[in-house]
């Protein structure tokens, strides 16, 4: 994990972020042509050859790997590390998602769920948070910079999983205040879960497939039975949860708020109270409004 400061004009800033994120190039395109006022100028061409194009570079981990940098760009003032301006996160991710390496994608849900952590620092500061399925760990990336206390990354899928620790080391954070675990949804134990004894629970497209949702509904059942037990014994909290989702299947997630219903619990639509910062401006192919956001209890 990376924080560098900000030396370049805001338009060639996003230019060069988006080149690192590896933007598609239409992206890039528009991106250019705003920064030249509507013509690729020599300035722009000579930015581009002389710190974008020098600056991306392909890391294969494995046949079907990239390694993308990820910049948030943080407003002063949004908590006490305020000095430090931009967040970039190095992350490998799949090439090719037609080979079912979907859980090593960047998708819509994990960026905005990390877009609201940094933009609501105070909710996850000094807290242990504990993440399902957690792809290529950029939520968990975002809960250490933020302060928790103990943060818990789970993914049912071996490769997956194995990316995610790869990306962990990337940015200097396997650690005991970081971890990883395998967690199928179909085996996991209460008792295994409750020893963590999280504040909260956080999930990112993890409402996709009908035959997860009894597993899912059973994970999250489990997990919100945690109650964090403070200074004094009587000094307790009850889990909560936040999950982001793209609502692409309308049968899927209906069949979600009804199993959810039936374990007794709730689903608060939160999404418009809690919008998150724009922190990722340059980001052109990532559409936030295609996004909503639960609060679980």
């Amino acid at each position: 994990m990376a924080v560098v400061s900000d030396t370049k004009t805001p338009n060639l800033r996003c230019l060069k972020a988006a080149f690192l994120a590896m933007e598609p190039s239409n992206c890039l395109i528009s991106l250019a042509r705003r920064t030249s006022g509507g013509s690729l100028t020599e300035e722009v061409q000579n930015f581009i050859l002389e710190l974008c194009v020098n600056s991306v570079y392909v890391l294969r981990r494995e046949e079907n790997r990239i390694l993308k940098k990820i910049s948030f760009f943080l407003p002063s003032g949004i908590d006490d590390r305020s000095s430090q301006r931009n967040l970039v996160v190095s992350l490998y991710c799949s090439l090719n998602l037609l080979e079912g390496d979907t859980g090593c994608a960047l998708w819509p849900s994990c960026l905005f769920l990390s877009e609201f952590i940094l933009s609501y620092p105070k909710l996850f500061s000094d807290k242990v948070c504990f993440e399902v399925g957690s792809g290529v760990g950029l939520v968990g990336v975002a809960l250490a910079h933020v302060g928790a206390s103990k943060v818990i990354l789970t993914d049912g899928d071996g490769s997956t999983l194995e990316n995610m620790k790869c990306n962990l080391e990337l940015n200097h954070l396997r650690s005991g205040k970081v971890q990883s675990r395998y967690l199928p949804w179909e085996f996991a134990a209460e008792s295994e879960l409750l020893k963590y004894e999280h504040d909260c629970v956080l999930g990112a497209d993890i409402i996709y497939d009908p035959k997860c949702v009894p597993h899912l509904i059973e994970v999250l059942r489990m997990l919100l039975k945690s109650k964090r037990t403070f200074i004094l014994p009587e000094e307790k909290e009850a889990s909560v949860a936040y999950l982001a989702t793209v609502i692409r299947n309308k049968e899927t997630f209906n069949y979600f708020l009804r199993a959810a219903e039936e374990a007794h619990l709730s689903v608060m639509d939160i999404t418009q109270d809690w919008q998150p910062l724009n922190l990722l401006p340059y980001m052109l192919s990532y559409d936030r409004t295609s996004v909503c956001l639960y609060r679980i209890s």
